[in-house]
C-alpha cells in the first residue's frame, strides 16, 4: 500500500512539473484557445487573444504579464482580426503556427515557413525577452521568431536593421489607431543605401532622422536614451546592418513605441507606482523634423521654440520670401556666380553638426581624412566630406554629392562637416578665421591692459578727484563714460561696476575721433535730423558707422537716450546692430555696424543705381523690412513703434539685405498696448499717418502706413513727395490710387526693371501698399498680416479704401488746421509741436 502512495506521489510531481514547464511552451499537439494564455518562464510576458480598447475584434498578441493595464508589444494577425471568441492558435500539419477562426480550414494568419515538413518536431516558446520562437524540439535552432516581424514596439535584445543573408528587414510600424493594430502611417527603420541610418517616416515621407550610425555621440539610441541605462550594439558588415540595445539592470522594463501621431516614445516601468512613465520622445524640437531648413540649410542649435535657419557656407536662400515667413523648407542654393570646378575652390569646416542625410553619400573606410579631402576636391561633383568613423581616428571617408539635406547644429555634440565653397567664399572665411584668432589674442592683451588702467584710474580718482581727458584704447575709458552716461535723466540704474545696465560697449571719444579722421567731411556718410553719420575704421580693421548727435539740437538728448535703450535690446536680422556708444561732455555718439551699401534711398532714387535693384531684390527688401517691423510690433520682448520708417532709414548690407535703423523716435508700448498719444509729433513729411500727423496718436498702424508708402516707393522708384502734373493727384499716393482705380497701375512701375517681373505679383504688392495706407487706422492690416499677404499669393486680398493724403494739398491743409505745426520736406525728419 505504501509503495502505491509513493508511486502516486511521484506521478503527481511529474505532472505538476510538466504543467509548470508547459506554461511558456506550445507543443505539436497543443492548442491555445481564446481565453488561454502562455506565460514566459519569468512571468514577464503573456501570449493570448485580446481586444484593443473600444473594440470587439480579437487578435493574438504578446503583452506584459501581471500589470494593471494591458500593454501589448506584438500582434500576429494585425491585419486580419477574429470577429468573435472562436480563435484557435496551434500547429498545422506542416509544423507552422497558424490562427483559425470558426473552425475554418483556411488560416487567417501563419508563420509561413516554407522549409517545414512535419509538425511532430516543432515547438513554440514564449521567452522572457518577449520573443515568441519556433524551433525543433531536439535542437536550439530557431526556425521562426516574432522578433523578426516586429509591430510598433522595440524591446531590449530586439534588432532594427537588415539581415543581408536572409533578406529579413527589422522595422517598426505604428498602429492605425489605439483601437486598430493594423499597420498605420508611421514607420521606423534602417535605410542602408549610401551609408546606414535610421529614419522615422510619416505618410511615407521622412519625418525624423536621428543620424547615421557613425554618430553615436548624438544619434541613434544615444539621443533616445541614457548611457547608464543601456548598452547599445551597432553592427555594419557584409552580413547585416543592425542596431540593438540591452538594459544594464535586468529588473528595468523598457520599451520604445512608434506612435500613430508621428512620435517615437520611450517608456519605462515605474515599479512603486505600478505604471508606465514616458521617459523621452522624438521628434521634440523644431530642428528634429526632417529637413526643417531644406536642402543646404542648417537648423540652429538653440531653437526649441522658434525658427532659426541659416545656409551652409557658399549658399543663399532659395526663396527669401518664404525664408522671412519662417518657412525654411525651400532651403538654400549655390550663389549663381559661384565657380566650383578647378577654380581655386576649397572647404569650410562647420562644427557640431548632425551630418546630412547619407542616403546618397559614398563611404571609403580605407581613406584618411586628408585623403578624403583630396578625393573630394578632385571630384567637381563632390559637395562635402566628413569622417566616416571618428572612433577609428583619422581613417574613414564620407563624401556627399548634390544637395545636403537635414543638417542641424548642436551646442555641444555633433561632428565636423567640410563644405565645398568657391574661391571668393574661401578667402572670406579664411579672413574671418584669422580675425577671430587675432581677436582672441587681442582680447587677452586688452584685458590685462584694462586691469592695469583701471587700477591706475582708481588711484588717480582717489588722489586727484579729476578725470583724465586724454584718449585711451578702445573700451578702456570706463569711469569717464559711466560718469557722463549716468548724468542722463532716465538712465541712472547702474550695475556693481558703476556702469549703466545695458549690453552696450563704451567707446573712448579719442578712439572714435581717430577712427573717423576727426569726423572729417570726407568720411561723412549722410546727415539726419539730429546730426551726421560718419564712416570709421578701428585699429583692428573693423569698419564702423558713427552717428554724431548735433550739439545744438534741443531734441538730441532725449532721442539719444531712447535709441540707446531700445536698440541695445533688439536682435533681428533686419534690424541694424549697434556696437556701442560714447559720451563726453556735449558729445553724444552711437557706434553701429558699417553697412557698405548705405541706405535704400541712395539706390531707389538714383538714376544709375536703381537699375541694380531688380524685382527679386526689391521684393526681398520689402519682405525684410516687413519682417523687421513685425518683430518690433509683436515678436520682440518690447512692443516698439518706430515712428520714422522711411527709405533713408533702411540700410543695406553687402548683399543688399535690408536693416531698419534710426530708433531715435521709437516708442516702447508696455504689455498689449499698441498705441499712444503725444503733443510732440515727430516724423517725416510724406510718411506720417493722418491720425499721428493731425492728432498726435501713434500706433503700430501708423508704422503700417509708413510701410505702405515705402512699399510704393520700392515698386515705383519715386519719392512720395514727387509731383505728377499730368494727374489731379499731386503726390505718389494719389497718383497710384488713381491708376489703381482705372486698372492701369502697371504704368507706375519703375521702368528701370524693364518689365522683368510678374505683373500679377507687382499688382498684388501695390494693392498691399494701398491697404496699408487707408485713411482710418482700424482698416489697415497689422504687419503680421502684411507679411502673410506678401508670402501667400493664393490668399485673396480685400479691396483697399481710399488712402489718406492722396493730394499734397490735403497734407498741407491738415497740418495747417492743427495748432502751430511746422514741417519741412525732401525726406528730412521734422518736429511738430502743438501749442498749449
Amino acid at each position: 500500500m505504501s509503495s502505491r502512495i509513493v508511486l502516486l506521489h511521484f506521478l503527481f510531481l511529474f505532472l505538476l512539473l510538466h504543467l509548470i514547464d508547459s506554461l511558456d511552451t506550445l507543443g505539436p499537439n497543443d492548442t491555445l484557445k481564446d481565453g488561454d494564455v502562455l506565460i514566459s518562464q519569468g512571468s514577464t510576458y503573456s501570449l493570448g487573444f485580446f481586444s484593443p480598447s473600444n473594440s470587439s475584434s480579437r487578435y493574438l498578441g504578446i503583452w506584459y504579464y501581471g500589470q494593471p493595464e494591458q500593454t501589448v508589444v506584438w500582434v500576429a494577425n494585425r491585419e486580419n482580426s477574429v470577429n468573435d471568441t472562436s480563435g484557435v492558435f496551434a500547429f498545422d500539419h506542416s509544423g507552422n503556427l497558424v490562427i483559425h477562426a470558426n473552425n475554418g480550414s483556411v488560416p487567417i494568419w501563419s508563420t509561413n515557413v516554407s522549409s517545414m515538413t512535419s509538425n511532430n518536431s516543432t515547438i513554440a516558446q514564449l521567452l522572457d525577452s518577449g520573443n515568441l520562437v519556433l524551433y525543433h524540439d531536439l535542437s536550439e535552432v530557431v526556425i521562426w521568431q516574432s522578433f523578426d516581424y516586429p509591430t510598433d514596439t522595440f524591446l531590449p535584445s530586439m534588432k532594427l536593421g537588415r539581415d543581408w543573408r536572409t533578406g529579413v528587414n527589422w522595422f517598426l510600424t505604428s498602429w492605425k489607431s489605439e483601437d486598430d493594430p493594423a499597420p498605420g502611417s508611421c514607420s521606423y527603420r534602417f535605410e542602408a543605401t549610401g551609408f546606414p541610418q535610421l529614419f522615422l517616416y510619416k505618410d511615407r515621407a521622412p519625418y525624423w532622422r536621428p543620424g547615421p550610425i557613425i554618430e553615436k555621440q548624438q544619434g541613434i539610441l544615444a539621443k533616445m536614451a541614457n548611457d547608464f541605462i543601456y548598452n547599445v550594439t551597432v553592427v555594419n558588415n557584409a552580413t547585416e546592418v543592425s542596431l540593438m540595445y540591452a538594459v544594464i539592470n535586468a529588473s528595468v522594463l523598457s520599451r520604445y513605441v512608434v506612435h500613430e501621431s508621428g512620435l517615437v516614445k520611450h517608456f519605462m516601468w515605474h515599479t512603486e507606482e505600478q505604471r508606465w512613465t514616458e521617459f523621452n520622445y522624438h521628434p521634440k524640437e523644431l530642428c528634429d523634423y526632417y529637413s526643417k531648413c531644406g536642402p543646404n540649410g542648417i537648423c540652429g542649435a538653440n531653437n526649441a521654440d522658434q525658427f532659426d535657419c541659416t545656409c551652409l557656407p557658399g549658399f543663399e536662400p532659395q526663396s527669401p520670401g518664404d525664408w522671412y515667413l519662417r518657412d525654411g523648407t525651400g532651403g538654400c542654393k549655390r550663389r549663381q556666380e559661384a565657380s566650383m570646378c578647378q577654380s581655386g575652390e576649397g572647404f569650410v569646416k562647420v562644427k557640431r553638426l548632425k551630418l546630412p542625410d547619407t542616403s546618397t553619400a559614398h563611404v571609403d573606410m580605407s581613406l584618411s581624412l586628408k585623403e578624403c579631402e583630396q578625393e573630394c576636391l578632385r571630384d567637381c561633383n563632390c559637395t562635402a566630406y566628413s569622417s566616416a568613423n571618428e572612433t577609428m581616428g583619422e581613417y574613414g571617408c564620407l563624401k556627399w554629392y548634390g544637395d545636403l539635406e537635414d543638417t542641424r547644429e548642436f551646442s555641444d555634440l555633433g561632428q565636423d562637416l567640410y563644405v565645398r565653397v568657391d574661391a571668393i567664399d574661401l578667402a572670406r572665411y579664411r579672413k574671418r578665421s584669422t580675425l577671430v584668432k587675432k581677436a582672441r589674442v587681442a582680447t587677452i592683451s586688452v584685458s590685462a591692459l584694462v586691469l592695469l588702467l583701471l587700477g591706475t584710474l582708481v588711484y588717480c580718482f582717489m588722489s586727484k578727484r579729476k578725470r583724465d581727458g586724454r584718449g585711451r584704447n578702445h573700451l578702456a575709458s570706463v569711469t569717464t563714460s559711466s560718469t557722463h552716461f549716468n548724468e542722463l535723466p532716465g538712465l541712472k540704474d547702474l550695475n556693481r561696476d558703476g556702469r549703466p545696465k545695458t549690453d552696450l560697449s563704451f567707446f573712448d571719444f579719442g578712439t572714435v575721433a581717430a577712427a573717423t579722421s576727426n569726423f572729417s567731411s570726407v568720411n561723412e556718410l549722410g546727415q539726419g535730423g539730429f546730426g551726421s553719420v560718419y564712416k570709421g575704421a578701428m585699429n583692428n580693421g573693423t569698419e564702423i558707422a558713427v552717428k554724431r548727435l548735433s550739439k545744438y539740437s534741443g531734441q538730441g538728448i532725449e532721442e539719444f537716450k531712447n535709441e540707446v535703450r531700445l536698440i541695445a535690446k533688439l536682435q533681428h536680422r533686419n534690424l541694424v546692430k549697434i556696437l556701442g556708444c560714447c559720451i563726453k561732455e556735449d558729445e553724444k555718439l552711437l557706434i553701429y555696424e558699417y553697412l557698405p551699401n548705405k541706405s535704400l534711398d541712395s539706390f531707389l532714387f538714383d538714376e544709375t543705381k536703381r537699375s541694380l535693384l531688380d524685382w527679386g531684390k526689391r521684393f526681398e527688401i520689402a519682405y525684410g523690412v516687413a519682417r523687421g517691423l513685425m518683430y518690433l510690433h509683436q515678436d520682440s520682448t518690447l512692443r516698439i513703434i518706430h515712428r520714422d520708417l522711411k527709405a533713408s532709414n533702411i540700410l543695406l548690407d553687402d548683399t543688399l539685405n535690408p536693416k531698419i535703423s534710426d530708433f531715435g523716435l521709437a516708442r516702447i508700448c508696455g504689455g498689449d498696448q499698441i498705441e499712444g498719444k503725444t503733443k510732440r509729433v515727430i516724423g517725416t513729411y510724406g510718411y506720417m499717418a493722418p491720425e499721428y500727423a493731425m492728432q498726435g496718436r501713434f500706433s503700430i498702424k501708423s508704422d503700417v502706413y509708413s510701410y505702405g508708402v515705402l512699399l510704393l516707393e520700392i515698386i515705383t522708384g519715386q519719392r512720395n513727395s514727387g509731383h505728377y502734373p499730368m494727374n489731379t493727384f499731386c503726390n505718389l499716393i494719389g497718383h497710384v490710387w488713381e491708376l489703381w482705380k482705372e486698372g492701369q497701375c502697371m504704368d507706375i512701375v519703375d521702368k528701370s526693371m524693364d518689365k522683368a517681373y510678374s505683373e500679377k505679383m507687382v499688382s498684388r504688392c501695390i494693392q498691399i501698399g494701398l491697404l496699408c495706407m487707408q485713411r482710418y487706422a482700424s482698416d489697415r492690416p497689422t504687419m503680421s498680416t502684411v507679411v502673410f499677404m506678401l508670402g501667400n499669393t493664393d490668399v485673396v486680398l480685400p479691396s483697399p479704401k481710399q488712402p489718406a493724403f492722396i493730394e499734397e494739398s490735403d497734407y498741407n491743409r491738415d497740418f495747417q488746421s492743427a495748432s502751430n505745426r511746422t514741417c519741412s520736406v525732401n525726406g528730412v525728419t521734422v518736429t511738430v509741436v502743438e501749442a498749449r
